[in-house]
């Protein structure tokens, strides 16, 4: 099992950039698919990206080129690296986990699939 817990959210302009933390203890992380998700009001919760226990990548079109997620396995941390931040991408962000059986994989990033979940983080993007 691990324990989830996002830092990092904040306000800023459309343009700018923020990095989101998210600190796990319990398990390894070289056992887990690790991914962002975020959900804004009225709106169903949406993957952001993931990261395999291999390091292998998935994203969302809407943030590619923009976005980039990381884990530095050693320190049980996942990060989310935001860059040219639209008003779009205003929402609570929560980081997720799930077992990953093939250190290999690449993940899928649903929702439903994962069943570790941080407490999330609020990132405002104003115009």
């Amino acid at each position: 099992q691990v324990q989830l817990v996002e830092s990092g959210g904040g306000s800023v302009q459309a343009g700018g950039s923020l990095r989101l933390s998210c600190s796990a203890s319990g398990d390894s992380l070289v056992k887990y698919c690790m991914a962002w998700f975020r959900q804004a009001p009225g709106k169903e919760r949406e993957g952001v990206a993931g990261i395999g226990p291999g390091g292998l990548t998935s994203y969302a079109n809407s943030v590619k080129g923009r976005f980039t997620i990381s884990k530095d396995n050693s320190k049980k941390m996942l990060y989310l690296q935001m860059n040219s931040l639209e008003p779009e991408d205003t929402a609570m962000y929560y980081c997720a986990a799930l077992r990953c059986l093939n250190y290999w994989d690449r993940p899928r990033i649903v929702p439903n699939d994962y069943n570790y979940w941080g407490q999330g983080a609020q990132v405002t993007v104003s115009s």
